[in-house]
Order: C-alpha cells, then structure tokens, then sequence
C-alpha cells in the first residue's frame, strides 16, 4: 500500500512538471492575452486591426487586468511582457484620448492613473521583464521602465524614447521619476527634454536595457517574425532564470568613479541643482521661454530627486498644468494635421510609379535622387556633362556617409544604395521611366525645351513633375502634349533633411496624376500637401509676403542682427535676415520682380531696388558665402558678420528721418502679414483646408511651430483680435495690412478655422 501511496505522489508530481513544461493558454480580452509557458506567464499585447499599440482607455485596462491576472496565478513564477507586433511595442498613450480632456483634473485623473498601473508592475514580486522590439515610446517606455529586467531585439524599427516634449507635455506615467536613477540625471534630461529616440545597442550603452538580442536572417518565416519569435524565446529563459535564482535582477547601484559621476548629481543636493540649472539656461537659450514643457520636465525631475514621495504628484500636476496650454493644443494639432498629410486622400494609383528619373544633378536634383534611392525599382540621375553628374553623385554619397557615421546606416547598405544610382547623360534609359522630376535653373525656356526632350523619350502614361518655387505650372505645361500628366512637385532644400512636399495641380492634371506624385512623395517619406497653381503657389506667396515686410522694417532703420533677434524671439527657427540669405537673395528677386506683376505693392513693401542692387553685387546669399551677412570657416552663428557691401546698399534705400519699428512692431508686422497671405490663400482656394495651410507653413518655412501655424493661431489669438491689429497697422502702414475678408467672415460669425 506504501508502495502505491508513492507511485500517486510521484505520477502527480510529473503531472504537475509536464503542466509546467508546456504552453497553457490564459486570459484573452480585446487587446491582451497570457499564457503560461514552463511557468512563466507571457502577457502579450496586440491591439486588432492596427499597426501599432497606444495606451488609450481599454488597452491600459485590458493590459492591466492580464497582469494581475498573472501576477495572482500560482503556476507563473515570473512574467514576460511583449507585443504580438514585431514592429511595434508600444507607441504611446492614445493622443486622441489626451485631447478629448477638457480640464486639467481629467488630465491629472490619466496621469495618477498611469502611474498606479506602472507601480502595480514594479511592486511585483514576481520578475517582471520587457522584450522589446520596434517602437517603445512615451507610455510603451514607461511601462517598459517599470519591469524589473528589459530585453531589446537589435533591428532598425526599435527605437525607445520619450518624446512627450514634441507635444508640448512630459512623461505622465512615471517617466519623469523613474528614468534618471536608471541612466542618470544628465542622460535622461537629454532624452525627456529633446524626445530623442535611442536604438537598443544605444540603449544598453546608457544602462536603459539589460540585454540586446541580434536579430535573425530569412529562415521558415519572414525574418522579423522569426526575430520576434527568438525575443520572445530569449526573454522566456531569462525570466525563468530571475525566477530561480539562477540570474540576479540587475544591481543598479554604479560603483567607483563611474558611480560618483552617476550618482552625484542625483542625491548630492548642491551638484543636482547645478546640473537643472544649467539645463534649464539651455532651454531658455534655445525656446527663448515660448515653450513651457522642457522647463516643467525639470522640475518634475527636481522635485522627484528632492523628495520621492511627492515626485510622482509633481509630475501629475505638471502634466495637468501643460496638457491645458496653448502651446501644447498646437502642437497636439501640428502632430494630428502631420498625420492627415501622411495618407493619400487621393487614393491608390492605377499605375504606382516603379523607375523614377531625376533632371539636374545640382543640390535640389540630387537631393531628390537621395530620397528616392531603395524606394523604386530604378533611380536615374540625368545632367548634361559627367563633371556635373560626379558632383551630383558626391552630394548623395555624402548623405549616405553621414547615416553611417551616424549609426543609421551601416556601410555596406549605403555601399549597396550608392550602386543602384544609374547616371546620364542623355536620355537612352528613359524608355520604362513612369515619373520624371525636374530640377534645372528656374528659366521657363529652358524647363520647356527639357519638357519636349523628355515627352519624346518616355512612354504615353509618364509624368513629369517640375520642381519650381514660383514659376507657373500651368505655364510650364503649355510645352506639354501631355498636360493631364503634368504637375509640379516643390520640395525644400536640403531635400533630405525638409520634410515637406508642396505639390501644385493645374486644372488640366488629372485625379490619376495627382494620386501618383501624393503615392511618390510619401515613398520618399514626405509630409506632403496638394494645393493648386497661382502666383507662388502656398508656401513661396507666403514667405513673399513675410521676407517683403522684413525688407520694410530693414529700410526704416531695423539691422540685420535685430531683425534676426525679433524673428528668433517670436518664435522662428531663424532669424528674418538669415532666411532671406538661405532662400537665396537671386531667387528672392526673381520671386520679387514676379510678383510684383501679379500682387503690385501689396506684396512687397519694401523697396525692389535693394535687392536687385544685392544681386548685382554677387550677394546672393549663403550659397555665394555672401549675402546680408558673411558665412565660411571663420563666420559662424550669431557672431557672423554683415555683408558690408550689403550694408552699404541697405543704408542707401534706409527711409529718412523714420525712427527703426519696435521689436514688438517688427515682430508682430512680419508675422501678422505672413498669418493674412495664408488667409488669402484660403479664401482664393489655393488650399483645400486650415490643416494643409498649418502643415504647410510649419514643415516648409518652420511657422513658429508653438502657435500652431496660421489658422490654429487665428483661432487661438481671435479672428476679431487679429481684424483690430491688422487695422490698426492699415492705418499706419497702408494697405497691405488690410485684413483678408475670410478672417473678416469668421470674426463677424465666430466660426472657428479648426473643427
């Protein structure tokens, strides 16, 4: 009978090995299910019918419930987190979900919310580890920071960051609390305050991961699923040894000289106040204080590393304060509006463009070359002379030298990208091309000389694309036999740091045309509007009427390096004078001339024979190493000098016994002109929509992003405010500052431009 009593207990204890070796199946909710896999539990998230997993209402509670769920199940001694998305682990918290708030209680509600949930996690008892792999941002990295052990597979989509600065907030869920201890206070005030993210070899140099696992090569499955799949092996084994004891949970306390630098300026009260305060003057040196939220990151931090029982409270009211700005509703929308014009709203393509050529191998023809590399079968760069083409070819090599150098890129892709680049010189190999952009001089006879050439060496169903800043499109297509294939594609220089693409459709361009450029600019991971042909289309008509208003205030007394100081301080990404010397004054004055034949005056108030005398002189701006101010080795930032042949010409056209405009005055003529230019180009249908006008003027001319572009602006400051200042400046200044009757419109009815 003892004999028996003992053949049970060993035959239960094998059951009970065997329930441990194999996979049981657990919880499944909308978002999450758990398994059990030889004792560990496995939560693994996967948002449906989606590419990607945010933190909105459902997901943190579905996510939370599978947790506890594990946490309480006897039979999981320790605990894997991963998504069922090799591509994503999660991309943040739901921004829809942030914006649908209307108080700041609401918001702090989210926020004490998202921290209970990540000190649930970290007051596990059971190892808790994160396998990540593609985005881990914002609330993904929180909640990876709240596990115990974290584990990133090496692959080009992972990238952990937090990013909540770029929104005009900081990390709500804990972020600001618990990252600094990990990598220490300098490495994660670099992370929080620029949102920059961090790849997983990077990750483990900062200490932010525990473990980088090498991604695989093409086997049985597509090779970011068998990657995926080994992650998910290799955290499983990790998490079974924390359990058993066979692998420590890593020590985070630094030890030796390495350990002082750490943890000084965390716990030593004299060096940590040094180090914020020195991020802070950054901050301010660099916002000039327009943007509230890398300051209240600080704080956050601060008040964390002071006392750590009112850090998270800190965090939550900070969070509250900020998500209730201006600032960061403008951003938030700068954010939604960039998403709009990342789909084609004008549908798939019949035909998507496969070879794709480009027309000069200068710096804006290269550019678009680079941007097209990997993304089409063939890339075709055409120039007339082999010594135009090799410098073009040095300019896309540089690009690609500096991915590598960068860590982007590894030498042999670049090596393999730079070989798929075909030049020419003549046209032998367009006979398959589908698209063909042109980039050469801005001269109309010689853009209509080229369309005839490249009509008659392509197929019927070709496009051709011109790239131009001003020229009319509807003009350029006269050339054409084509014209329902014709259509203009601006894109902004340098063309591979510019996120945008402005393109311009006649009445003659059709749906199809229209639908391929959008398709084209987007493989080349463009933000792009569509807007129709006019007189410098959007963007150039706007910064037209902006550069015009500052050559005014130049003309009454205003200098250069003020006029930069008032554009920087308003909120610009450069000074008024600068952007003149980077767009190029000949291209200023080519622009200039045109439109005062189409707008007259009211365009351009200042006088046009300062720039034309500019030209003449050779000061063309930073390509020539001259223009309003000196550029080269020894003339850099803000120190650089002005032009003094430039300065001769500016104080002969300086308008007599008129004292120089405020700064107040310089800054609000400049911006309220460039606001009503956009306006106009509303109401005249040259945009389709408030969103294309905001995005368009942010990511081309860089409209002081904090106020959200123009129509958030008018909005936010008031249709009628803004009628009453334009007015008042009319009154003083003329009739360029006669307010556009859209804006007029909506101040008389209160509609809003942003629904």
């Amino acid at each position: 009978m003892l004999h028996g009593f003992r053949s049970f207990k060993n035959s239960v204890r094998n059951v009970r090995h065997l329930r441990n070796r194999i996979c049981t199946r657990g919880l499944t909710n909308e978002h999450c299910h758990t398994s059990i896999q030889n004792g560990v539990g496995i939560l693994k998230f996967d948002t449906p019918d989606s590419k990607v997993n945010v933190l909105n209402e459902t997901f943190s509670k579905d996510c939370q419930e599978a947790f506890l769920e594990l946490r309480d199940n006897p039979a999981a001694s320790s605990i894997v987190m991963i998504s069922g998305k090799p591509d994503c682990f999660i991309a943040g918290a739901d921004i829809k979900m942030l914006a649908a708030c209307q108080t700041k209680e609401e918001i702090m509600a989210l926020s004490k919310g998202g921290q209970e949930m990540m000190q649930q996690m970290e007051d596990c008892k059971k190892p808790l580890v994160a396998a990540i792999s593609g985005s881990c941002l914002g609330g993904g990295l929180e909640v990876a920071l709240a596990c115990h052990y974290r584990i990133a597979l090496d692959q080009k989509k992972t990238s952990m960051g937090l990013p909540e600065v770029m929104l005009g907030l900081l990390p709500g869920s804990g972020g600001t609390q618990r990252l600094p201890p990990l990598i220490g206070l300098p490495n994660a005030l670099t992370m929080m305050l620029t949102g920059a993210g961090k790849n997983a070899k990077q990750a483990k140099k900062l200490g932010l991961v525990d473990l980088v696992v090498k991604s695989l090569g093409p086997g049985v499955k597509d090779p970011a699923t068998l990657s995926h799949d080994y992650l998910e092996s290799v955290a499983v084994g990790v998490a079974r040894q924390l359990a058993d004891g066979s692998l420590k949970k890593p020590s985070r306390k630094k030890k030796g000289l390495k350990g002082a630098s750490h943890n000084a300026p965390l716990y030593v009260g004299k060096v940590r106040n040094f180090v914020c305060k020195k991020a802070g003057d950054e901050v301010l040196k660099k916002t000039h204080g327009l943007y509230p939220a890398p300051l209240k990151i600080i704080d956050s931090i601060k008040a964390g590393l002071e006392n750590p029982k009112t850090g998270y409270d800190a965090e939550a009211n900070n969070f509250g304060d900020l998500a209730m700005t201006d600032e960061s509703k403008a951003l938030i929308n700068i954010y939604f509006g960039k998403q709009q014009c990342e789909k084609n709203s004008y549908g798939k393509p019949e035909k998507m463009p496969q070879n794709l050529a480009v027309l000069g191998a200068g710096l804006m023809g290269a550019g678009v070359a680079n941007v097209s590399l990997d993304k089409f079968n063939k890339v075709i760069l055409k120039d007339v002379s082999d010594t135009a083409l090799s410098k073009g070819e040095d300019m896309v090599r540089d690009v690609l030298n500096k991915k590598v150098k960068r860590k982007k890129m590894s030498q042999f892709d670049a090596d393999k990208t730079m070989s798929s680049l075909i030049t020419e010189t003549d046209y032998s190999t367009f006979k398959d091309v589908d698209i063909v952009i042109e980039a050469v001089f801005e001269d109309i006879n010689l853009k209509h000389r080229i369309i005839k050439e490249v009509e008659a060496a392509t197929p019927d169903h070709c496009i051709f694309a011109s790239n131009t800043s001003a020229l009319p499109i509807t003009e350029l297509a006269k050339a054409s036999k084509r014209p329902e294939n014709f259509i203009g594609m601006h894109y902004f220089s340098p063309v591979p740091q510019m996120p945008l693409l402005e393109i311009i459709t006649t009445e003659a361009t059709s749906h199809e045309t229209t639908a391929a450029a959008v398709e084209v600019g987007l493989k080349q991971k463009k933000t792009v509007i569509v807007v129709k042909d006019g007189p410098g289309f959007y963007t150039t008509r706007v910064i037209g009427a902006l550069m015009g208003e500052a050559f005014a205030c130049i003309q009454e007394g205003t200098s250069p390096r003020d006029l930069d100081k008032s554009f920087l301080k308003f909120g610009w990404p450069v000074g008024g004078a600068t952007l003149v010397d980077e767009v190029g004054i000949d291209v200023a004055y080519k622009v200039t001339k045109y439109f005062l034949e189409v707008f007259g005056e009211r365009i351009s108030a200042g006088d046009p024979r300062v720039i034309e005398e500019l030209v003449e002189s050779g000061s063309l701006g930073r390509k020539s190493g001259k223009g309003i101010f000196l550029y080269g080795e020894s003339h850099k930032g803000s120190t650089r000098p002005v032009n003094p042949v430039a300065e001769q010409i500016l104080n002969r056209y300086r308008t007599p016994g008129q004292a120089a405009p405020s700064t107040e005055d310089v800054q609000w003529r400049t911006y309220l002109r460039s606001v009503n230019e956009a306006a106009l180009c509303l109401q005249e249908e040259i945009i389709a929509n408030p969103v294309d006008g905001n995005i368009g003027l942010i990511f081309g001319i860089g409209h002081c992003p904090q106020r959200g572009g123009p129509f958030q602006f008018l909005d936010t400051y008031g249709a009628q405010s803004f009628v009453d200042k334009m007015h008042r400046y009319e009154e003083q200044l003329g009739f360029r500052f006669e307010p556009a009757e859209i804006v007029i419109d909506y101040a008389k009815s209160g509609k809003k431009f942003m629904h």
